[in-house]
């Protein structure tokens, strides 16, 4: 699978459920042996939680978010003390009060530096695109 904005996520964005700018986006390392990405998929129910690696207490929000002519891009992340199983890609999900209404937003398994990953109990930083698409464009 390459990169892709969920399908479901892209009406989400044109009804204004998902605010990229304000709402609190969430980097979700993924395992993918235990997930595997669909269009269909909508919402945070539908990963697995054996697919999670590196989400709970210190949830790692995306900073400083921009959206310039359909791209979107924020800040690289430092998520700190990463444990668990391989991941081979990266969700991002709109954070929300259940996991039922927390949107997937997009799935990232190309153009991201260090993919795949073993996670040893140290930081990992992510260092999205810098190219046209930054971290995604639609």
């Amino acid at each position: 699978m390459a990169n892709a904005v969920y399908p479901v996520a892209k009406k989400h964005f044109m009804d204004a459920d998902i605010d990229m700018l304000v709402d609190d986006i969430v980097v979700l390392l993924t395992d993918t042996e235990e997930y595997t990405y669909s269009a269909e998929h909508e919402a945070l129910d539908e990963v697995t939680a054996s697919a999670r690696i590196a989400v709970g207490g210190a949830t790692p929000i995306l900073t400083s978010p921009t959206t310039t002519a359909g791209v979107f891009d924020a800040a690289d992340i430092t998520l700190s003390a990463v444990t668990g199983d391989q991941f081979e890609a990266i969700i991002l999900y709109q954070s929300a009060s259940t996991e039922a209404t927390s949107y997937l937003v997009c799935y990232i398994d190309t153009n991201v530096s260090g993919l795949p990953l073993t996670p040893n109990g140290g930081n990992v930083t992510i260092t999205w695109d810098n190219g046209a698409n930054k971290i995604f464009a639609l």
